[in-house]
């Protein structure tokens, strides 16, 4: 799944596999975040902007992070939360944020930056970032 950070751009063939490539027509690239500069008539509009495309987190991660995010939390588990649920607007505090980081850091095997940990505000987010440090782990 490929998304683009910014402003949607409809393209012919965007697509993000587990090597992150990423096709856009016939140039491959194969990298976490690619950048590239939207010029021509076609976006006239977008003339010398740029673009973040990067792949979101496996959909198991994501389940594995509310799964955690409700028992940190303590809520009960038929509750609405995916990965655009917003710690915040489920109840949590800076104290359970942290607990919710440190269960992270216990089931995935993984240690989170406190810097990391802070800008974290959406289940997605903690996915993302858990996968981006199991990567470099191996």
């Amino acid at each position: 799944m490929a998304s683009v950070t910014g402003i949607s751009v409809r393209m012919g063939s965007v697509s993000c596999n587990r090597k992150q490539t990423l096709v856009i027509g016939s140039r491959i690239l194969n990298t976490k975040s690619s950048f590239f500069p939207v010029t021509g008539r076609s976006f006239p509009s977008l003339k010398s902007r740029r673009f973040q495309v990067s792949c979101a987190a496996k959909p198991e991660t994501v389940n594995k992070v509310c799964k955690i995010v409700r028992k940190q939390l303590a809520l009960p588990d038929d509750s609405a939360v995916t990965g655009e649920s917003k710690f915040a607007a489920l109840g949590a505090d800076s104290l359970d944020t942290v607990e919710i980081v440190m269960g992270l850091e216990e089931e995935f095997g993984i240690s989170v930056e406190e810097e990391s940990a802070q800008s974290i505000t959406t289940v997605q987010e903690a996915a993302d970032m858990i996968e981006k440090l199991m990567e470099k782990s191996v």
